[in-house]
């Protein structure tokens, strides 16, 4: 058989460990309808090659949608059209850093970030997170022991932790680019899936600064294959992003997907899609809290949106043996090491919420309650 998605799940098990929406949450017959829309218009300009920093007109759309969310005015010259936040940050890289040089992440991160800035060389160097997101006395200590190019974060509802970085802590981010001229590149996925208060402005909002790089996508918000999202950045910038070889030779990135999802932001398809996945969402957390809740498992940090729920368990206990025990009883889930440039966490593992409907939520955290029940000693490599 031939793979079409990278979602394989064995029979019998819940896999907590998928970090995207399950099928019955994409909008199939909305971007149908939005296709079909986009297509009446008899407007063949949507299959030539795009503008280098994306169809005018989509970035204008989307300015407008993100603005509410976002707490202040997107200007759409601030917008580049990407094929999603990898190819984003895989761009980032190739415009704005060298072999060698220093780029800083949260500790831990998301783990597939680190291959992107293994395959440009760069130098990688953690910074602690608490419960308030990056520690900035941590990165200003490390601030003075390495000339850095980027620092790498993930704000809002982090990926692993789901943790939201402080207001006050966002601005001495920012004076801490200035001051030692590095880029902050800011993977805003999340920011838009808030289920309780809404969280601190993008850091978007510091884009005068010339220092601030925020990437947003579809793939959380609409559907994962559309590969379409974009970079919010001051326009000097984007200028020299939009010089890159592969943007020259190839033009805008995605014109023709961005123009069916103009159609879904013009109709308010995407407005509404979005409120119902931040309920469904919501009433998934809730889920998972109540399952660990009840099965004496407690989470280091309590998500107010996102995907995820991060679990620290017993120093002793190693997750990726207990992974390998967990398959057994039929439940997965993602072990902490893979989310450290360090090899740390080893206790720690990370939870999805987004996939699975509550029932099976419950489920899947009542097998690995029993896992770690019955398999202490294997799961702590005895």
């Amino acid at each position: 058989m031939l793979d079409v998605t990278q979602t394989r799940i064995p029979e019998g098990v819940i896999d907590l460990g998928v970090g995207h929406p399950s099928l019955e949450l994409l909008p199939l017959e909305e971007l149908r309808q939005a296709a079909q829309h986009r297509l009446s218009q008899g407007d063949p300009s949507i299959l030539q090659y795009g503008a280098e920093l994306g169809d005018a007109r989509f970035r204008a759309d989307l300015a407008r949608f993100l603005g509410p969310y976002y707490g202040f005015a997107v200007e759409p010259e601030t917008l580049l059209v990407t094929a999603g936040v990898s190819q984003a940050l895989d761009l980032i890289c190739t415009t704005f850093t060298r072999p060698g040089q220093v780029v800083l992440v949260e500790e831990p991160t998301y783990f597939l970030s680190l291959g992107i800035f293994q395959d440009h060389h760069l130098q990688v160097v953690p910074i602690p997170t608490d419960g308030q997101g990056l520690d900035v006395e941590a990165l200003e200590a490390a601030l003075r022991q390495h000339q850095v190019a980027l620092l790498y974060t993930i704000p809002t509802f982090q990926n692993p932790t789901g943790t939201t970085l402080s207001q006050e802590r966002r601005e001495r981010l920012v004076e801490l680019s200035q001051q030692h001229g590095f880029l902050i590149v800011a993977d805003e996925v999340y920011q838009l899936l808030s289920y309780r208060e809404a969280p601190p402005p993008s850091l978007a909002r510091y884009l005068d600064t010339g220092s601030v790089l925020s990437l947003g996508s579809f793939s959380k918000i609409l559907a994962p294959g559309l590969r379409l999202g974009w970079i919010q950045a001051a326009p000097r910038l984007l200028q020299r992003l939009a010089q890159n070889g592969v943007v020259a030779s190839g033009g805008g990135l995605n014109p023709f997907t961005s123009s069916i999802v103009r159609s879904a932001l013009e109709l308010g398809w995407q407005e509404r899609h979005l409120q119902s996945l931040r309920h469904t969402y919501r009433d998934r957390l809730e889920a998972m809290l109540e399952a660990l809740s009840q099965n004496g498992l407690q989470p280091r940090y309590r998500p107010e949106g996102g995907y995820f729920v991060w679990l620290e368990l017993d120093p002793a206990i190693n997750s990726q043996a207990l992974l390998e025990r967990a398959l057994q009883t039929g439940v997965r889930f993602q072990p902490g090491h893979r989310f450290s440039s360090q090899g740390r966490f080893t206790h720690a593992l990370r939870l999805c919420f987004a996939y699975y409907e509550p029932p099976d939520l419950a489920e899947g955290v009542r097998r690995l309650a029993a896992t770690l029940q019955e398999y202490p000693a294997e799961a702590a490599g005895v």
